[in-house]
């Protein structure tokens, strides 16, 4: 069986799972061009209100093919470059993504495979998956927005260790650092972020592309700038449709169900 990425739906949440059963789900070109249709396709229907990324198996993703490195060695520098332009690209569809991404992992979460946990707005691990920037391990340096996620989400020492020294990191540490939101039984972490998206999905589906763009940008927003664009969405999720349907069920104390 060859790597591939598969794409499935539950209720309104689009999953789509890593599979590559040789190689703990190791990423290529193959998934990062299939997550990008995915994306696309999943952005422009009104069904789906959220994703979940997860593994087969018992493992998230041990990150890149490193057979596919040792060959890429032997080629012309740019062959590496388009390969990682590729990934990035499917890293910025997710950050970009206007809809909220969950990653799911269970077991090893290694290099790119960190990584794409980082780049998903939210995380839910098993209790015994490990993290690991491994790049140094095999005398490279980060990809896929590890060291750009890290260096925002931790103090600049830890990060820095963490990337140095490719050390392995508990899903618990990483919880009580405020990295992975949800800590769960093994085997229940595709469970636990379907729960979190049904949670999602049952909310304004405006509303939450309008928090995940103000995230996205509070880093590099100046607080006056930053307090523009609250207004602004404010303002035009005031006088979309579903406010109408919120204000009203919650006055009537009423659930409501937005379109």
């Amino acid at each position: 069986m060859s790597a591939q990425l598969k794409s499935t739906n539950q209720g309104q949440t689009l999953i789509l799972t890593l599979s590559d059963p040789t190689l703990r789900n190791a990423m290529g070109l193959a998934m990062y061009a299939a997550g990008i249709e995915a994306l696309n396709v999943a952005e422009t229907n009104p069904d789906i209100r959220s994703v979940v990324i997860t593994g087969e198996g018992t493992h998230f993703c041990a990150g890149s093919d490193v057979h596919s490195l040792k060959t890429n060695r032997e080629q012309p520098a740019e062959v590496q470059a388009q390969m990682v332009e590729s990934l990035h690209n499917w890293m910025e569809a997710i950050r970009t993504f206007p809809k909220p991404v969950i990653a799911a992992v269970e077991g090893a979460a290694v290099g790119t495979g960190f990584s794409l946990a980082l780049m998903c707005d939210l995380v839910v691990a098993a209790d015994n998956s490990v993290f690991a920037m491994a790049y140094s391990n095999l005398g490279l340096s980060p990809d896929a927005g590890g060291s750009w996620n890290l260096a925002r989400a931790l103090p600049r020492q830890l990060a820095s260790e963490l990337l140095l020294l490719g050390d392995r990191i508990s899903a618990q540490r990483l919880h009580e650092l405020g990295v992975v939101n949800r800590v769960v039984d093994s085997g229940h972490a595709l469970t636990e972020a379907l729960a979190l998206a049904e949670r999602i999905n049952a909310r304004a589906p405006n509303v939450m592309n309008s928090i995940k763009e103000l995230v996205n940008d509070a880093g590099t927003h100046h607080m006056t700038d930053h307090l523009a664009q609250e207004r602004n969405q404010f303002v035009k999720n005031l006088h979309h449709t579903n406010a109408s349907i919120g204000i009203q069920a919650f006055l009537n104390k009423e659930v409501p169900h937005y379109k």
